[in-house]
């Protein structure tokens, strides 16, 4: 039958054939009328109408106010042809052909035309020579393209021929080598050890963990470009090699790490920082966050991405922020849909491992868990949380129904708080077979109520209240991870190369913190920031045969790095043979 409604003469239909016509419209068109059909002549409800043909109700609703309002409605109307031919590749054809039987790749094609003014891209090259029967050239050594100017085929990255033989260059990632000082305190090497990395004698596993994590400190949006960076020494030196990793070996070495080495990992890691006090494990911030993916893959599953506010392929992540130190501690992109409500005790259990102790309090939003696993937080863990709770219905009808009299207010101690003092009725509510605290909260300056619920039956209102908006931390920090550290860019449909990428996150994230705590002015500010005024700092190397010095160039916040106590402090790296860094201006 016809894509536009119309049974064309030929064998008959049996009715149930003929019925689904009707009942399962193919074009959008068809839809629309079958749809509008049912719900002015039959007269029935638009929300089950909406239901029935795949549309939002809203969606419904424009849809028949755009009909009442249209003068000459057309459904059935069969579109114009569009054109029949390319006049640009008609007009390249031959000469195409030509070039391709000199042996020109799809893109030296292209740039030939290019240079006689009939600009056409590859794809469109590659088409024609398709439909002329061309099969794809081989790949050709360099030595058999054509010559012309090209990138530099940089050394291949080998720790054996890592020098430190005298000599002095320039480098744009001077600010890098602030975080040697952080990573010799927390033993890197150690911790890719323990964690039981994959490494080999030309780049063993603490250089290749130093590479690795070198693209998240100096905010590389995806592993291909730090083919830009390749050829920069700095970089080279700050993990010791000779010369950075290309982007075929970072590719191929995250794939290496399974999700059990990346726990690993980041217990190790914890294992380090513990002393450092970057994460002391009394209260935590819970979320989950999706990478969007485009493309096909049956291993990536539909998350919703609040960012497009719909549900799209993605790969969902979990993360945990220590609240009082502001670092990310944990993260997971090994998750399935249905394992979502179960991520909560895989952290528990990871910080139980790590810290041999439960952490104090557990702040998340609504749909991080289930009611039965907030009784089994509260019953059999002990652990105090505060959550939202969803705005059902019920809940919303129960709230507008409550007196003015029978709600207080109470004051936050947040003096740059614009809604200062909301208005708040508490009562006590059973869920899953336990009893918590429930708080409706009003002025809090969004348009409906708040719900918070918790299992703290001891602290203030106003404390509860105060701690719960200090959640946006994670959101604020989430939000500084996508644009800074680069989360929603995919290396990879396969998940266990992202959850390489977060344990990065985790590690990058905590360095940066401990870089700000020694910078005045800097305690609280966001990855972003610091990477912008203190990081980005080329600088002049100068390499002797007693120490390396790294002489950073002058910018107007400088006094700040200098002021940090980092500089003219000599301190031996085991990557260079213990050789010392000096840090100078």
């Amino acid at each position: 039958m016809s894509h536009y409604g119309y049974v064309p003469i030929g064998a008959p239909k049996d009715i149930t054939t003929c019925r689904r016509f009707f009942q399962t419209p193919r074009s959008a068109k068809h839809r629309a009328y079958e749809a509008l059909r049912a719900y002015f002549l039959e007269a029935r409800p638009s929300h089950a109408v909406a239901r029935a043909f795949g549309y939002t109700p809203g969606t419904f609703r424009v849809m028949c106010h755009q009909f009442r309002r249209d003068p000459a409605p057309t459904f059935f109307v069969a579109p114009p042809r569009g054109p029949q031919r390319q006049p640009k590749k008609a007009a390249t054809r031959e000469l195409i052909v030509t070039l391709r039987k000199r042996n020109y790749s799809v893109y030296e094609i292209s740039e030939a035309l290019r240079e006689r003014q009939m600009a056409l891209s590859p794809t469109a090259v590659r088409e024609v020579l398709a439909a002329e029967g061309f099969a794809p050239l081989p790949r050709r050594l360099d030595d058999e393209r054509p010559a012309r100017p090209r990138p530099t085929v940089e050394p291949v990255a080998d720790a054996r021929a890592f020098s430190l033989a005298p000599r002095a260059f320039t480098t744009v990632c001077g600010g890098l080598f602030l975080f040697v000082p952080d990573l010799l305190r927390l033993h890197l090497d150690t911790v890719a050890q323990t964690a039981r990395l994959p490494g080999s004698r030309m780049i063993p596993a603490g250089h290749a963990l130093r590479a690795c994590l070198a693209l998240k400190l100096w905010a590389i949006e995806r592993k291909s470009h730090v083919m830009a960076l390749v050829a920069d020494e700095g970089l080279a030196l700050f993990s010791g090699l000779n010369v950075t990793p290309k982007k075929s070996y970072l590719a191929e070495y995250s794939s290496r790490i399974e999700h059990q080495r990346t726990t690993q990992l980041l217990a190790a890691w914890q294992e380090q920082v513990t002393g450092a006090r970057l994460c002391p494990g009394r209260s935590f911030n819970l979320d989950f966050h999706s990478v969007p993916y485009y493309g096909e893959h049956p291993v990536v599953e539909r998350h919703y991405v609040s960012a497009r506010s719909r549900r799209q392929k993605s790969i969902l992540v979990f993360l945990a922020q220590d609240a009082e130190g502001q670092a990310f501690c944990y993260a997971n992109a090994d998750l399935r849909k249905r394992e979502e409500p179960e991520e909560l005790f895989r952290f528990l259990a990871f910080w139980k491992r790590s810290r041999e102790e439960w952490p104090q309090e557990l702040v998340f939003d609504s749909r991080l868990t289930t009611y039965a696993n907030l009784a089994r937080l509260d019953g059999e863990f002990g652990i105090t949380f505060l959550t939202l709770r969803r705005r059902s219905p019920a809940l919303l009808r129960e709230i507008a129904a409550l007196p003015r009299s029978a709600w207080r207010t109470v004051e936050l101690d947040v003096p740059a708080r614009k809604y200062r003092t909301p208005r708040v009725y508490e009562q006590p509510v059973r869920l899953a077979g336990r009893s918590f605290r429930q708080l409706y909260i009003q002025d809090l300056g969004h348009d409906e109520p708040t719900i918070l619920l918790t299992n703290d039956r001891r602290r203030p209102v106003a404390k509860l209240i105060t701690r719960y908006a200090q959640r946006m931390l994670i959101e604020n920090a989430l939000a500084d991870a996508v644009r800074f550290f680069h989360m929603d860019a995919l290396s990879s449909a396969v998940g266990l190369k992202v959850d390489f990428d977060m344990a990065l996150l985790v590690l990058a994230s905590g360095l940066y913190r401990l870089v700000a705590r020694s910078m005045r002015g800097y305690a609280d500010a966001q990855a972003r920031q610091i990477f912008r005024d203190l990081i980005d700092t080329p600088a002049t190397v100068q390499v002797t045969e007693t120490d390396v010095v790294v002489q950073f160039h002058r910018r107007a916040h400088l006094p700040i790095i200098m002021a940090s106590g980092r500089l003219n402090t000599p301190v031996p790296v085991p990557w260079w043979n213990n050789l010392p860094l000096r840090l100078t201006t």
